[in-house]
């Protein structure tokens, strides 16, 4: 007889599940690049272990600096990939973060997060929130990172995700302003291209969270308390016209602004795009336009 184990029994967008409990990703093994100091933009970066147990690191990125006390903006990024792939580390995310805090001039703290399957979520969740409790670890100039200490300006912090990384970053905005971040000020989110409930891909996040809260789980759909709660000042959320989660990208700039949140929202839609587009094609006319809005977020005042 043949064996059954070899039987498909679940088919999501990014990864299949066989009966013997077997998971097969779609996504190719994730090419990383090393730190790095670039000589055109003078940005340095350098990785930094935030936890061993559960494994959380992150890369940090810091512009040229010309002066020994001076202070840039922070921001916290958290990288997509559906909860199950891509890094920190990928070429196109340490390209990203290069140009932005080139152009920005603002130091970046790119999270290195657990994923599905070797760690379920919430594991994304807690391990970012984690990261973003060691950045904050360092407000008083005597943590473990010398840049953090030296140049971080914690009353000018941002926190951005894409993707999969735009929900998480949510979380980490209700987190901030439900129970605190003590000595920062997240002064603003920035969502791109982000994932909510609300499409197809929905089944394939409650596989991957085995504690989930069903549909209705607030971090798949954030109620209007949820967000009425985010300690942030402004939020900016990027959506592509012909990217699957254009709508719940849209849905969500509603919500926020009926929840009674207090602060300023503003949607930013790229025509005739696809999800990600930027990351993909970053010299192309469009995705300057994104990198342009994204810059231009973080350096007003």
């Amino acid at each position: 007889m043949a064996s059954t184990d070899s039987e498909i029994v679940k088919e999501f967008r990014f990864f299949r599940v066989y009966k013997d409990g077997r998971i097969e990703s779609f996504f190719p093994p994730c090419p990383k690049v090393p730190p790095s100091d670039d000589p055109v933009t003078g940005v340095r970066s350098k990785d930094v272990t935030i936890s061993s147990e559960p494994p959380v690191s992150a890369r940090i990125f810091i512009p040229k600096v010309s002066d020994p006390n001076q202070k840039f903006p922070l921001l916290f990024l958290v990288h997509g990939g559906g909860f199950c792939g891509m890094s920190a580390f990928a070429p196109r995310y340490h390209l990203f973060c290069n140009t932005v805090s080139a152009q920005a001039g603002a130091i970046i703290v790119s999270v290195e997060y657990g994923l599905f399957p070797d760690r379920p979520i919430p594991a994304c969740y807690e391990d970012s929130w984690a990261a973003l409790q060691w950045v904050a670890s360092h407000v008083s100039g005597n943590g473990p990172e010398p840049w953090l200490n030296d140049h971080a300006d914690f009353n000018k912090v941002f926190i951005s995700g894409v993707s999969a990384g735009g929900n998480i970053s949510h979380t980490l905005a209700f987190r901030v302003g439900s129970i605190g971040l003590p000595g920062v000020k997240v002064v603003g989110v920035i969502l791109v291209h982000p994932y909510f409930g609300g499409t197809g891909d929905d089944q394939m996040w409650l596989f991957m969270f085995p504690n989930n809260g069903g549909l209705q789980d607030p971090r798949l759909k954030p109620p209007a308390e949820d967000l009425a709660k985010l300690g942030c000042e402004r939020v900016l959320i990027f959506v592509a016209e012909k990217d699957h989660l254009n709508v719940v990208g849209k849905n969500y700039h509603e919500d926020l602004k009926k929840s009674g949140w207090g602060g300023r929202v503003e949607l930013f839609e790229s025509h005739g795009e696809e999800h990600v587009f930027h990351m993909n094609n970053p010299k192309s006319e469009k995705a300057v336009e994104v990198i342009n809005k994204f810059v231009s977020f973080l350096k007003q005042d």
